[in-house]
C-alpha cells in the first residue's frame, strides 16, 4: 500500500475518473441479473411461458420464449445500472471541478500508483433532511487489476478524515444490494445500516433492485 497515494483530482484525470466510475457501477448488472434469476416468480414466469407456448406451437419456441424472457430480464438489470451512469455523466461527473472542487464542502480525490489513477472518490455536503452536518460519499470505485489491496479502505477512510476535520457528525452514503463488495467494506470500516428499500419505479420492484443506505457516526471532536 505504501506506493499508492491519495491526492486531489486534476483535470488530467478528468477521463479515466470518468471511466472508473461508469466501469465500476456497470459491472453489477451481472449481479442483479443472477439475482432476479433467482426470485421465485421470475421463475413462475419462466414456467409458466415455456407451458403456455408448449401447448399451442413446440419445444422449440418454448424454449425460444423462455430464452427471450431471460434476454429481458438482463436487459431490465443492465438498464438499471446503465442508466444511472448516463445520467452522472451528464450531471456532476459532467464537469468534476467545477461540481466537486469549486463548491464548498465538497471534494474529489483519485488513487495513484506509478502515474495511474486506479481509484476515486468523492465528497458533498447531504441532501437529506436532517442531514446538515453530514457528508455524503459517492464516486467510490477502485479498477479491477488494484482490488483486494485496500486502495478501497483507503479512500474511505480519507473521505472520513475530511469529514472529521470540517467537524461534520457523520458520513453517509447510498449503495445498491448487488452491490456486495461495497456495502461489505463499508460494514467492516464501521457504517451502520439505516435503510433498505426499492426506488420508486416498476422495473425496480420487479427485479428487487434495492438502494441501500449508510451512516458512518464521527466521534466527536471534544
Amino acid at each position: 500500500m505504501s506506493n499508492y497515494v491519495i491526492r486531489v483530482y486534476k483535470d488530467s484525470d478528468y477521463h479515466v475518473a470518468r471511466h472508473l466510475f461508469a466501469c465500476g457501477i456497470e459491472e453489477h448488472s451481472k449481479n442483479l441479473f443472477y439475482h432476479a434469476l433467482g426470485l421465485h416468480y421470475i421463475w413462475l414466469l419462466l414456467v409458466l411461458v415455456f407451458i403456455l407456448v408448449l401447448n399451442f406451437v413446440s419445444v422449440t419456441m418454448s424454449i425460444l420464449a423462455v430464452t427471450i424472457v431471460i434476454f429481458c430480464v438482463w436487459f431490465g438489470a443492465r438498464h438499471m445500472y446503465t442508466s444511472y451512469v448516463r445520467f452522472s455523466l451528464s450531471n456532476d461527473m459532467l464537469n468534476i471541478r467545477k461540481y466537486y472542487l469549486q463548491r464548498e464542502g465538497c471534494c474529489f480525490w483519485v488513487a495513484e500508483l506509478e502515474g495511474e489513477v486506479v481509484g476515486t472518490v468523492a465528497a458533498l455536503p447531504s441532501p437529506l433532511p436532517g442531514g446538515e452536518k453530514h457528508l455524503q460519499m459517492k464516486r467510490l470505485s477502485v479498477s479491477k487489476g488494484h482490488r483486494g489491496k485496500g486502495i478501497a479502505k483507503l479512500l474511505c477512510r480519507t473521505m472520513i478524515d475530511f469529514a472529521h476535520k470540517r467537524g461534520c457528525d457523520a458520513v453517509v452514503l447510498t449503495t445498491t444490494l448487488a452491490q456486495s463488495d461495497a456495502w461489505t467494506l463499508y460494514e467492516k470500516m464501521g457504517f451502520r445500516r439505516t435503510r433498505m428499500y426499492h426506488p420508486p419505479n416498476l422495473l425496480a420492484k420487479l427485479l428487487d433492485f434495492r438502494d441501500l443506505t449508510y451512516q458512518y457516526d464521527i466521534p466527536s471532536l471534544q
